[in-house]
């Protein structure tokens, strides 16, 4: 079911325990008001792809959890937001506060979706219990900047499908591509939906991106995850961020790239499963 928060702009797909409580859709009323059963957990997707790269997860994760998974500002029906990285992370954090409804939130971003989290849990310390940031880090090498500034500039020249391959490269391994034809045809038909100019907006943003000097303001427990051979943001962007943030473990997962709940559902559902606080047993 989906359901729009923050006064109408962000869409989410909202399943789960406690996930019938809301009657009107878009009202953003009804939501499950600190029923203390059950934690909301969150889930961001990343730039190159969109909310269904949770697919593979969410039906165990709905088992133990309200589970919230939006689009972000300026993917599918959620509106876009001028200002740069921390305009999204306030408007998701608004997002987040109104759906959990009271209840204690757990927020999982993956590649972009996970910058996005990390910097709303910088700018409202208390929005989030716990946080798992999946592939992404704290700030870009200097060739890692280069690469979203050319992206870019290619997909405002030539447009998104100029860089499908591209594209396609930072999500999977090679390998990994041509042994799933089927899902890599519906990543790719995902990824040319999105709107070039959000597109463009957010890799401006990534490329300038460093949030080293703040991560000291992110007190919960965090879980740093990253797949083993991620092109997009490489295992050492995930150890430095591990090693800064106050309270973070890092895990890598072997065998996968930038979208591991994709790639290998199994193992990152073992990765977070002693992190997250289940109400309903093992999922």
């Amino acid at each position: 079911m989906d359901r729009l928060f923050a006064n109408g702009t962000v869409n989410a797909a909202q399943s789960g325990q406690g996930s019938n409580k809301g009657s009107n859709k878009g009202s953003g009323q009804g939501a499950d008001q600190g029923s203390g059963k059950a934690p909301t957990l969150f889930l961001f997707h990343s730039l190159l792809s969109d909310r269904a790269s949770f697919d593979a997860i969410t039906p165990r994760l709905s088992r133990s959890f309200r589970l919230i998974v939006p689009e972000l500002p300026g993917f599918g029906a959620s509106r876009a937001v001028s200002g740069g990285l921390a305009a999204v992370a306030d408007r998701m954090a608004e997002a987040v506060k109104e759906a959990a409804g009271g209840s204690d939130a757990i927020v999982l971003g993956n590649g972009y979706g996970g910058f996005v989290a990390l910097q709303m849990a910088i700018r409202h310390p208390a929005i989030a219990a716990r946080l798992i940031l999946a592939d992404c880090g704290a700030v870009f090498s200097q060739a890692g900047r280069e690469a979203f500034r050319n992206m870019a500039a290619a997909s405002k020249a030539r447009g998104l499908a100029a860089i499908t391959d591209v594209a396609m490269r930072r999500l999977f391994a090679p390998e990994f591509q041509a042994q799933h034809p089927d899902l890599m045809r519906d990543r790719r038909e995902a990824f040319l939906k999105t709107d070039p100019e959000v597109f463009q907006a957010a890799c401006t943003a990534l490329a300038e991106l460093d949030l080293r000097g703040e991560l000291a303001r992110v007190k919960m427990p965090v879980l740093v995850l990253v797949g083993e051979h991620d092109e997009a943001t490489p295992p050492p962007m995930s150890r430095e961020l591990a090693a800064l943030l106050p309270n973070a473990r890092l895990k890598i997962l072997a065998g996968c790239a930038h979208v591991p709940q994709l790639q290998s559902p199994e193992a990152f559902l073992d990765a977070i499963g002693d992190f997250v606080p289940a109400s309903h047993g093992p999922f």
